[in-house]
């Protein structure tokens, strides 16, 4: 949260400040054989960004000492982060051009001067790190060393061998989770031989199956493993999923039954994950997107179950694995639902066949789920209205500080205490529920009555004020909590701060003033 700070100061005399934030997708370093390729190549970017908004990414480049002008046999050079001295005029100019964009798209102030070019460098490291960029042109530079959970893509235009390549190639595959379990490098370069040379040597001669993934044919139609073993492919994977498990049954009974399923199902989801990474996918996906929204919502229904019956039971096992990440990869968000919405109160609410969509969509999203009442309460009670997404928020605003209202009288807790936790939470995107800050919420509770009753009392408003969270945590708006006598204080739900203070509460939702 404080880039500027740390990369300003001497090694270790800055503490980073984290906070935990939900992204998704992830971001590429594109690997180019020269400065004047990487000039090329930046400025075509954002001549076509210019002409197509849709396509507007965050895009940067760095580079810097001479060596890095012309094109090399693909040794990379240790990387000097300082020395900007040996670029020629051009490259120097270009490089002060692309540093001032990145000053524009970040409210920074670097340039090519060798302490500024220094905080530069570091700036543009942790800015990867975060995914507030989308691309990063280098030619010799953070293709070795670097590393960042969320880079997945390297984009190869340049010679590499050797020692140099697997560094290079290595910057992909550090795992984040069960969606980033591999890598992805495009060549525009037949690197295939020197591929196979590095492997060798660094490797084992026979390692190119533990180094590389199969083809796309060996995961789409199956293939058989080294061991010759025969592995079901995604058409396999597919057909099973239809025969045993028809949508046209309206639910899967039988714990075996269940256990089945969400093997196959989970197979499948870590299937399309990596089948996605390949071209030769699209439109080959066997399954159309209600379907999988359908088996999606039949998927998070037995999550739900089993989560019922492992609190409930000691007995059951822990043998059933639910794809969780694999689920938020293909998330439903809320301006979607909203879109839908705003297409149901267009045909005058007489179109069905959108709120059965917007159903569907909402079933199968682990994030929406929880909203799913708050959802269809304002879909019922929409009016003639000129903004459905002005309508929402102020929906919502009004439906939270109910609710939040609610929580403290029913639970006798410190009202003011109670909405700055929750506008902490908020900004944080999680719950605290260590450390004495619940405690200090809590009311007065009779020294007779023992510890057992206080934290019996304590868990029961965790409990409560997750499910609070959860049901309004990334759905638009601003998570705004009223204190007596001062202004509202405002916060985006992902955690920035508005830029509107409100001095009163809004009207009600559904009344005008």
């Amino acid at each position: 949260m404080n880039i500027k700070e740390v990369v300003s100061a001497k090694r270790d005399e800055v503490e980073e400040i984290k906070r935990k934030q939900r992204i998704s997708g992830f971001n590429s370093i594109f690997a180019v054989a020269s400065v004047p390729m990487a000039k090329l190549y930046y400025r075509e970017f954002q001549k076509q960004m210019g002409e197509d908004p849709t396509k507007k990414l965050r895009i940067a480049t760095i580079f810097s000492y001479g060596a890095n002008e012309g094109e090399a046999d693909g040794i990379l050079d240790e990387e000097n982060s300082e020395d900007t001295s040996a670029l020629d005029q051009p490259s120097r100019e270009f490089l002060e051009e692309a540093i001032q964009d990145y000053n524009e798209m970040f409210h920074t102030n670097y340039d090519t001067s060798s302490e500024k070019f220094q905080n530069y460098y570091k700036d543009v490291s942790l800015r990867m790190k975060n995914k507030e960029l989308d691309l990063l042109i280098v030619v010799n530079m953070f293709l070795t060393g670097f590393d960042a959970t969320t880079m997945n893509t390297l984009w190869v235009d340049k010679n590499l061998k050797m020692h140099g390549l697997i560094q290079a190639f290595s910057r992909t595959n550090r795992i984040l989770n069960s969606i980033k379990t591999f890598g992805n490098v495009v060549c525009f370069r037949n690197l295939q031989k020197r591929v196979d040379s590095a492997i060798s040597l660094f490797g084992d001669k026979n390692a190119g199956g533990i180094v590389l993934l199969q083809s796309f044919k060996d995961y789409y139609y199956g293939y058989e493993s080294i061991d010759g073993k025969p592995m079901p492919g995604y058409v396999d994977l597919i057909e099973e999923l239809n025969q045993k498990f028809p949508l046209s049954e309206p639910r899967i009974t039988g714990e075996q039954n269940q256990k089945e399923f969400i093997a196959l199902f989970g197979a499948i989801l870590r299937m399309r994950n990596l089948l996605i990474s390949f071209d030769d996918f699209k439109g080959k996906e066997r399954i159309s997107e209600r379907d999988l929204q359908d088996y999606l919502g039949r998927y998070q229904d037995l999550r739900d179950e089993w989560s019922h019956k492992r609190r409930e039971s000691t007995d059951i096992t822990d043998d059933v694995v639910f794809e969780v990440e694999l689920i938020h990869q293909i998330e439903i968000n809320i301006d979607y639902i909203l879109m839908l919405v705003k297409k149901y109160h267009d045909t005058h609410c007489e179109d069905k066949e959108v709120l059965i969509t917007i159903r569907k969509a909402v079933d199968a999203s682990p994030e929406l789920r929880s909203k799913k009442q708050l959802i269809e309460n304002f879909i019922a009670g929409i009016n003639e209205v000129d903004d459905v997404m002005d309508e929402w928020n102020n929906y919502v605003a009004q439906r939270r500080e109910q609710d939040l209202d609610e929580i403290i009288v029913e639970e006798r807790l410190r009202p003011e205490d109670t909405r700055k936790f929750m506008e902490n939470a908020f900004r944080d995107g999680e719950i605290k529920t260590t450390g004495t800050d619940i405690d200090k919420l809590l009311p007065p509770i009779s020294r007779f009555g023992g510890t057992g009753t206080r934290a019996k009392k304590k868990q029961g408003v965790i409990d409560k004020l997750k499910t609070f969270f959860e049901k309004y945590f990334g759905i638009g708006g601003s998570a705004s909590f009223i204190e007596p006598r001062h202004n509202m204080i405002t916060y985006d739900l992902d955690g920035k701060e508005s830029l509107s203070m409100v001095a009163e509460p809004k009207t009600p939702y559904g009344k005008k003033d």
